[in-house]
């Protein structure tokens, strides 16, 4: 009897594909109800432990920006056309590349008396036209965020004569001078998204580890899996007795 059931076992293994098992949306959503109390404690857990991670074990960044406007020479009309004003969006990216060279931020750092390279404030700069407009914004993020307005104020100041003097065209105005952003508070990290993150990665760990359990468990459990599995009738049912129970007895 026991040859006749494991030849059977191995029919019906034979018979589906290497690695799957059939699996529908009842048996996905009792494996879920089953171990729903172990999804939402390991999704809470992850979430919880990365918003903490984020606030006491990533460091805070701060941010600071100025606005500068790049203009073209002006006419004797004092009028701006619209090739003027793609001129002048096309200088507001060459403004950006020398903003970033050596030649400004390394005369920030002189000036400041900056322990750091150029390189590591290259880095912490930011270049960019607002909208594809004539208009520069300057951003410096650091862990201190009156170090980073002080930085910024003084890029604005050393850059427009340096701009003028290489590109020799145009002027440069500052038309917001130095700030920090956001209202003083960080930019980064952001607690709030990285505890979702943490959350969906626990929540999607979790579900990983509930169904590969429960695929790679081969042990009958109904009387169903013995009917669909084997296909021979059923006899009869063994009850599972109470220890205590079968000791009265």
């Amino acid at each position: 009897m026991e040859e006749k059931i494991e030849q059977q076992l191995q029919v019906q293994q034979a018979q589906q594909p290497q690695g799957e098992k059939e699996i529908d949306l009842r048996v996905v959503y009792g494996i879920i109800r089953k171990n729903l109390v172990l999804i939402v404690i390991v999704t809470v857990i992850f979430g919880i432990g990365a918003y903490f991670y984020s606030s006491f074990f990533i460091s805070k960044q701060y941010s600071a920006s100025a606005m500068i406007i790049v203009n073209n020479k002006s006419n004797d009309k004092n009028v701006i056309n619209t090739t003027e004003l793609t001129a002048a969006q096309d200088l507001a990216e060459v403004y950006s590349i020398i903003i970033k060279s050596d030649t400004v931020l390394q005369q920030v750092i002189d000036n400041l008396q900056l322990n750091m390279s150029y390189e590591t404030l290259n880095s912490r700069i930011n270049v960019s036209a607002v909208n594809s407009t004539q208009v520069v914004r300057i951003t410096m993020t650091h862990t201190n965020a009156e170090f980073a307005q002080k930085v910024v104020a003084e890029i604005v100041e050393v850059a427009p004569p340096i701009i003028a003097d290489k590109v020799e065209a145009g002027s440069v105005k500052v038309i917001s001078a130095s700030k920090i952003s956001n209202g003083g508070k960080p930019v980064s990290p952001n607690l709030r998204r990285n505890a979702l993150i943490g959350a969906a990665a626990g929540l999607v760990l979790v579900l990983l580890l509930v169904f590969l359990r429960e695929l790679t468990n081969n042990t009958f459990k109904t009387e169903d899996d013995i009917l669909s599995t084997l296909n021979v009738p059923l006899i009869g049912i063994i009850p599972e007795v109470d220890g205590k129970e079968f000791n009265q007895t």
